[in-house]
């Protein structure tokens, strides 16, 4: 379909179509099979500009919109979602200082987030605090002109290899989300450690490590915006990108879809293509549909965040509510297509099945979408949206 894509939409899309054609799709076995960070290919993504889509231009970045990088998420996701989400997940870590740091916190960070010279995690998911983010245990205290933060976060992506954290932390534990702040933390900070790479079923390719905090001294500047707004932050900055994790479940999608009909059109039995099969044929074509409708919700909501839509909560966990639940539809019948070669690891699709799997969990589970989309119609019923 015709998304009536801008220029700069189309360089970007074909710009992150081209590398991951080209330098992920070689590897991208390889990289599941040793679950091995793409450090290579991210700086390529450098290179390309990719990681500039959403830092403003006076810090060094392209300024370009949401749906730019959703696009770009897209098409790498399409060949390999383990590489993609350590890719989107920079953005991730790096767009709570766009938004809310101030002038001197953006001018010291985005410009090196920009170049990809740095790299960025969000911290927020703790072994009792996933859903429940008010359950949040690690402490910041203040001592002077520093926070002492204690405590440990759990399943970071980017964990141990990023430059740059943004971790929520509790700085007044009597007020729950009201008492949670976002502190920005380098990686070299004394105290401040990683936990062994996690051992992943899926999106193998990224890392995925737990942190540690120590007696770990930083400084009050770091603080984004003022005290307890680190709940507001990461809710803010989740109906910004949770549209990028439906992106990357279309990608998904797509990518399985594609070896499917692939593989339908010159497997042959009782002499014919298995294509020409009804059962085949309607199932293939009912997938299509879905992921069309989902690339759809998925565009749409990214362009109500490009201009400004207020209240957008409702609509982000809808975009990956529905694009994740079709993800694992898709890629589970495109196992099913290959009959027994889909289960092989020869074979595609099933890393496309269990790298799905993912995008109805993280930011968010599917059940929580349910949750926001739900107290949205009942307050809009009381009349109050």
């Amino acid at each position: 379909m015709d998304y009536f894509l801008s220029e700069e939409e189309l360089m970007v899309r074909d710009t992150a179509r081209g590398i991951s054609q080209k330098m992920i799709l070689p590897v991208r076995a390889e990289l599941d099979e040793k679950g091995e960070f793409p450090s290579e290919i991210l700086k390529e993504f450098a290179k390309a500009d990719l990681f500039r889509i959403l830092i403003p231009a006076e810090y060094e970045g392209l300024g370009l919109t949401n749906l730019s990088f959703c696009l770009a998420i897209e098409e790498i996701s399409k060949v390999c979602a383990g590489v993609a989400v350590t890719y989107a997940a920079n953005t991730l870590g790096s767009m709570p200082i766009t938004l809310f740091g101030n002038d001197k916190q953006k001018k010291k960070y985005l410009p090196l987030i920009a170049s990809g010279e740095r790299l960025c995690a969000f911290a927020l998911t703790e072994a009792d605090a996933g859903s429940d983010a008010g359950n949040i245990k690690t402490k910041a205290i203040k001592d002077g002109d520093f926070y002492i933060i204690n405590g440990t976060k759990q399943w970071i992506t980017n964990g141990g290899e990023a430059d740059i954290y943004v971790v929520i932390a509790s700085t007044q534990a009597d007020k729950g989300t009201r008492g949670l702040s976002a502190i920005i933390v380098e990686k070299d900070t004394p105290g401040f450690s990683f936990g062994k790479k996690e051992n992943k079923l899926g999106i193998r390719a990224s890392v995925t490590r737990e942190l540690i905090f120590q007696d770990v001294r930083v400084p009050r500047e770091n603080l984004l915006i003022k005290e307890g707004t680190g709940f507001l932050i990461a809710m803010r900055i989740f109906d910004r990108t949770r549209p990028g994790v439906g992106a990357q479940a279309v990608g998904i999608a797509q990518g399985a879809l594609d070896e499917a009909v692939n593989y339908a059109k010159t497997r042959r039995q009782f002499g014919k293509s298995i294509i020409n099969f009804q059962g085949i044929g309607f199932l293939l074509a009912e997938l299509a549909t879905k992921i069309e409708a989902a690339r759809t919700l998925v565009y749409q909501v990214a362009r109500a965040i490009d201009r400004g839509t207020k209240d957008i909560s409702k609509y982000s966990s809808m975009a990956k509510l529905f694009a994740s639940d079709v993800a694992m539809e898709v890629t589970t019948q495109a196992v099913q297509v290959f009959g027994g070669y889909g289960y092989m690891k020869e074979y595609p699709v099933e890393k496309y099945m269990r790298d799905a799997k993912i995008t109805q969990i993280y930011e968010g589970t599917n059940e929580i979408q349910k949750l926001v989309i739900a107290n949205a119609l009942q307050r809009q019923n009381q009349g109050l949206l």
